[in-house]
């Protein structure tokens, strides 16, 4: 448990860093506390992740780099964050998933189904982040068989989509297709990738 603690920290202060330096390379003055981090943070991975999903054309949905039988295919993992945010999400309001027991991965089909169960997904788990404070933030909450802060459980989220949009980006690459992220701070926003 402490090792999670500190691996959540570690990654709030990433992104931390990463937003300064993203702001001009030098810090602006402000105090961003763990509510901003935390929804700075989402705000980019839900924007760049959407936009991933839209950028890969439908026929390229069952593509994948290389050979080895165990690689996800883009729309897989695409659809492999819609369903851990359904879980993640739903498990943090303490509401029933709506996905539970369904294997999008292996259901969804076409670019259409699978960026709606995204869009469904981040629409599940967009007031947790926008309700988050800094004063709650380390309230502790039911995670499993566990409790944590808020802010871990919410980073946990944040971490696991952003280790998924870095493998959505090289099959975006593969194609030859400019990820998002690296669009957007070539226009002076944030995110590379």
């Amino acid at each position: 448990m402490k090792r999670f603690t500190f691996a959540v920290s570690a990654v709030a202060l990433m992104f931390a860093a990463g937003f300064a330096f993203a702001q001009g390379g030098q810090m602006q003055g402000q105090k961003i506390g763990l509510a901003t981090s935390l929804q700075n943070g989402y705000r980019g991975f839900k924007t760049n992740f959407t936009a991933a999903a839209e950028k890969m054309p439908d026929a390229d949905y069952n593509f994948k780099p290389g050979s080895t039988p165990e690689a996800r295919t883009f729309g897989a993992a695409i659809a492999h964050i819609a369903q851990s945010q359904f879980g993640q999400c739903s498990g943090l309001k303490g509401v029933p998933n709506p996905m539970q027991g369904k294997n999008l991965e292996q259901e969804l089909k076409t670019k259409a189904e699978i960026t709606k169960a995204l869009a469904d997904s981040f629409a599940l788990c967009d007031d947790l982040f926008a309700n988050v404070t800094d004063a709650n933030a380390t309230e502790m909450v039911k995670q499993g068989m566990n409790e944590v802060t808020r802010a871990a459980a919410l980073y946990g989220v944040l971490v696991h989509g952003n280790e998924m949009a870095g493998t959505a980006y090289v099959y975006l690459r593969s194609k030859n297709i400019v990820p998002p992220s690296t669009e957007n701070a070539g226009r002076g926003m944030r995110g590379r990738g």
